[in-house]
């Protein structure tokens, strides 16, 4: 049941924070997309000159909203190294099996990266294993390695985790399971030389282009430690992985079939490749952008909220068909970044701060692999136990008013009760996540915090816009996907319409302030994967 702090908060009885709430506007966050996803800063590359301004830009803003610098020396930013890697990737790549040769083409049939911080990447007569999808799970008594040696072997890999029966991980919702990082990282653990992941545009959730454009010229990493890593981290496109599989006399139907059981043993598909690539690597660094409203009750300003949305994006690429070579993510994530900030705007505002601080966090590096928010994780400015709860915004709603809200992660955590009566006063539905195949809660930085046990709610757009065609929302946001996600046309133009964006960035100020204020720390819901970390780190404050 709700504490009172939280139902005073939710019901309208509090003049000063309605008052407050109309800072949250359109004008204000509009100049913040304009100004950093203009080409004048290039794309916010990480550790680019378009990335160092996007910083100065955005401190000097919470500096001028009154803010605290956040982090822990006192400055603004928490800064973090970066190696950045730019793989030389070869036009062709061959394959042999069978009296057989095969020759890939990079950019149609593959992408490839290093997966190794070294100068000089190289796999000598590896075979391939076909290893379904790649996943060790015993909670669901899925293993697909069966203790096969797979040291020094490539690994070819489906993507996304079994999705046909909900009763087996999540039915269509896809789980870490069924990312790429996890299929690298998952492959690495094996010994494998090298990874492949067969691409088709369901089970990524993206088209091909995406891939080409994401993973290609530098990539940037967190300095390497001692974990497990692959030489080489690769994409193919399924006709590509169809002609490879056929080398070994299989069908690749065939094979995906075998996959979608328990039984199901790797197989060595008899197909062996050879490759050698120089990479050039570049130390860099990027920063998390820190601004800290204190709380203001002696026993709880040591808790915190945090706000999250990241600053970066592609930086400089490829160019399209028009030649524009700045990917200045307008939506992706400069829309994201103005929510926190007009949030940040409206608690600052109020006469009488929340009772737990109120932490914005517009991190760095997400587009690379969540690495700020991993950094921001790895080193914490408050104990992980006393961090109540994540609010992260990424990619929002940029299109209309909707009677919806999408809450990835809904029916994970008690943070599900306070945001479904706020969204209630607004007259709006919550929804789970409507594009459950496309797993969102691993694909953004609320993921990094929930690792260490934080309660997260990542909100998305509705689909169930006002005055619009029933199927209207989703075939919007299923055109965003194929055609300006990671592209250079996510700019911003005037037909956007901010008021669906202040729906929801309100949705994220009322259910903070609320959190905030509570007598006690939303947690996650008995049995979550990850209520283990939540009580491992509340257990380490007493130590």
């Amino acid at each position: 049941e709700l504490s009172s702090p939280v139902a005073v908060e939710v019901s309208g009885g509090n003049p000063a924070a309605e008052e407050a709430a109309e800072l949250i506007t359109a004008d204000y966050m509009r100049d913040i997309i304009v100004e950093i996803a203009s080409d004048a800063y290039e794309g916010r590359g990480p550790g680019s000159r378009g990335d160092e301004k996007a910083r100065d830009y955005l401190a000097a803003e919470m500096q001028q909203l009154g803010l605290l610098p956040g982090a822990a020396d006192g400055s603004w930013e928490q800064k973090f190294d970066l190696v950045g890697v730019n793989t030389m990737q070869p036009e062709t790549w061959a394959f042999e099996g069978r009296d057989e040769k095969k020759m890939l083409k990079q950019w149609d049939d593959f992408i490839m990266s290093s997966g190794v911080q070294e100068e000089r990447v190289e796999i000598s007569d590896a075979e391939i294993v076909f290893v379904g999808y790649g996943i060790q799970a015993p909670e669901y008594g899925w293993d697909d390695f069966k203790d096969a040696d797979l040291e020094g072997k490539v690994l070819l890999i489906m993507n996304n985790d079994p999705d046909w029966d909900p009763e087996l991980f999540e039915g269509e919702t896809r789980l870490w399971y069924g990312r790429w990082d996890y299929k690298y990282l998952s492959a690495a653990k094996q010994g494998a030389a090298g990874a492949i992941i067969i691409h088709t545009t369901p089970s990524a959730g993206y088209p091909f282009q995406v891939v080409q454009n994401s993973w290609t010229g530098e990539q940037f990493e967190l300095p390497a430690g001692d974990e497990p890593r692959n030489q080489v981290n690769a994409w193919v496109t399924e006709e590509a992985a169809r002609e490879l599989v056929a080398m070994a006399g299989k069908h690749l139907d065939a094979l995906r079939e075998a996959a979608y059981n328990r039984a199901f043993q790797p197989v060595p598909l008899g197909v062996t490749t050879s490759i050698a690539m120089d990479v050039e690597l570049n130390r860099t660094e990027s920063a998390n952008v820190l601004g800290l409203i204190p709380g203001t009750d002696p026993e709880l300003k040591d808790e915190v909220v945090i706000y999250t949305a990241h600053h970066d994006h592609l930086g400089i690429g490829e160019p399209n068909e028009e030649g524009d070579t700045i990917y200045n993510g307008a939506r992706d994530n400069a829309s994201g970044v103005s929510v926190v900030l007009a949030i940040a705007r409206a608690l600052k505002a109020l006469p009488e701060g929340p009772r737990r601080s109120s932490l914005f966090a517009l991190v760095g590096a997400e587009e690379q692999g969540l690495l700020g928010s991993l950094y921001y994780a790895n080193n914490p400015t408050f104990a992980p136990g006393r961090i109540a709860a994540n609010i992260n915004y990424d990619n929002p709603n940029i299109l209309g008013d909707t009677h919806d809200v999408t809450f990835v992660g809904l029916g994970k955590s008690s943070i599900d009760e306070i945001l479904e009566l706020i969204a209630d006063e607004q007259g709006r539905v919550v929804k789970p996540d409507q594009f459950a195949d496309k797993g969102y809660f691993y694909r953004s930085d609320q993921f990094s915090l929930a690792k260490i046990g934080v309660p997260a709610m990542y909100l998305r757009p509705g689909t169930d816009y006002v005055d619009r065609p029933p199927n209207w929302g989703r075939e919007q946001q299923n055109h965003y996907y194929n055609t300006h996600y990671h592209q250079p046309s996510d700019e911003y133009n005037d037909s956007w319409d901010f008021s669906g964006l202040i729906e929801d960035a309100l949705l994220g100020y009322w259910t903070g302030l609320a959190i905030a204020n509570a007598d006690e720390m939303p947690a996650w819901n008995p049995g979550d994967e990850f209520e283990a970390a939540r009580l491992k780190a509340i257990s380490e404050l007493g130590e």
